[in-house]
């Protein structure tokens, strides 16, 4: 009987391909920042219980919580995650971040130009601290964002 083996690393660059993603220090409820998203910037974000992320670590499991908005307009898919959990993160190597924020395109590339000025709008926002691009290659645990 031959074996096959799920390769993480081709899935989670695979996934991220035609994506931007930004990291976002916020020290509030994920809920608080998602409503002042939704406010300021015009965005309609549900949380999406289906998309929960679910990380075991020392024999004890963390759900990291996943909010959903689908532009229809343009096909776009923006994910915010929830970086921390009972003192654990989503991506450890980024402790110092609050938020995620991805956005995928559906078919065409991302458009940076329009992913540039969502940054700034979201450093607009009263309760940000930092917001930042985040790239790619400095993520080691790419697999954890995969949905």
């Amino acid at each position: 009987m031959q074996k096959y083996k799920l390769d993480n690393d081709s899935l989670a660059e695979a996934f991220l391909e035609n994506s931007f993603l930004m990291g976002i220090v916020a020290p509030i409820k994920d809920y608080t920042f998602t409503w002042h998203i939704n406010q300021m910037l015009g965005f309609t974000f549900r949380i999406n219980n289906s998309l929960e992320i679910q990380l075991r670590k020392k024999n004890r499991n963390y759900f990291f919580a996943v909010y959903e908005f689908i532009n229809t307009h343009t096909g776009a898919f923006y994910y915010l995650y929830n970086n921390q959990n009972d003192g654990e993160f989503l991506l450890p190597e980024f402790k110092h971040l609050d938020f995620l924020w991805l956005v995928q395109a559906s078919e065409e590339p991302v458009d940076l130009k329009e992913c540039a000025a969502l940054l700034q709008n979201v450093r607009l926002i009263p309760a940000v601290q930092l917001a930042n691009e985040l790239s790619k290659e400095k993520i080691k645990n790419k697999q954890h964002l995969v949905l």
